[in-house]
C-alpha cells in the first residue's frame, strides 16, 4: 500500500505538482483507495440516482482519476458519462468504455466546458486541501444551466479547513439548493469520513 501517496496529497499545491503526483499514483491509486473502502463515490453517484430520473442526462465526471467515480455512476444506470483529469497517468488507467469522451484537463487554461453543456457535474473526492481549490465549487456550478446538479464531496481535511464550509455557504447565498447534504463514510480504512453534498443551481 503506496501511503507515502496518501501523506503527499494534503501537502501538495500548484498545478504541476499536482499532476505529478497522480500521475506517479496512478498505478497502485486504485487498489490503495480500495484496501481503505473509498466510500464517497457510491455514496454521491447513489445520492444522485434518487433525485435524477434521466439516466441518459449527460454527466461531467471533473477529476474523474482512475474512472472510479464514472463507474460508480454506470452502476447506477447513467449512460452518458464524460471524464476529465489533468493527469494522464490517471487517464490512461480508466477502463475502455466507461467515458463518452476522456478529456485531458490543462488547470493553466480556462475550463474547457460551454455553459450548459452537461446536464450534472460531479466533482467526487477532487475538491480539497491540496488538491481542487474552493473557488473551483463556484467555477463548476456556473458551468450548468438553471437547475442544472452540481455534486462534490468535502472530506474531513476539507472540512476542518475553514475555505471550504465558507465555499459551501457561498453556493447556498448564492440561491444554490442542497438538494443532498449528507455526512458518511470516504475512506473507513483511514477513519476519515466525508460530507457530499448535491447542489441544484438557481
Amino acid at each position: 500500500m503506496s501511503q507515502k501517496f496518501f501523506n503527499k496529497v494534503y501537502q501538495t499545491h500548484g498545478a504541476e505538482a499536482n499532476r505529478e503526483l497522480y500521475d506517479g499514483w496512478s498505478d497502485s491509486y486504485n487498489d490503495d483507495v480500495t484496501e481503505h473502502g473509498y466510500a464517497t463515490p457510491a455514496r454521491l453517484a447513489k445520492a444522485l440516482a434518487g433525485i435524477l430520473p434521466d439516466r441518459d442526462a449527460p454527466i461531467l465526471d471533473y477529476g474523474c482519476g482512475t474512472g472510479i467515480s464514472g463507474a460508480a455512476l454506470a452502476a447506477q444506470g447513467f449512460s452518458t458519462i464524460d471524464g476529465m483529469d489533468p493527469s494522464e497517468g490517471m487517464l490512461a488507467k480508466t477502463p475502455e468504455g466507461l467515458y463518452r469522451n476522456k478529456i485531458l484537463l490543462d488547470l493553466d487554461k480556462p475550463l474547457p466546458i460551454e455553459p450548459g453543456q452537461y446536464a450534472v457535474i460531479m466533482a467526487i473526492g477532487v475538491i480539497s486541501t491540496g488538491a481542487g481549490p474552493a473557488s473551483l465549487m463556484g467555477d463548476l456550478i456556473a458551468k450548468l444551466a438553471p437547475g442544472g446538479l452540481f455534486g462534490l464531496s468535502l472530506n474531513d481535511h476539507a472540512l476542518d479547513d475553514p475555505d471550504y464550509p465558507e465555499g459551501i455557504e457561498r453556493l447556498k447565498a448564492a440561491g444554490h439548493q442542497a438538494r443532498i447534504e449528507d455526512y458518511g463514510d470516504h475512506l473507513p480504512g483511514l477513519d476519515v469520513k466525508s460530507m457530499i453534498y448535491i447542489f441544484e443551481k438557481a
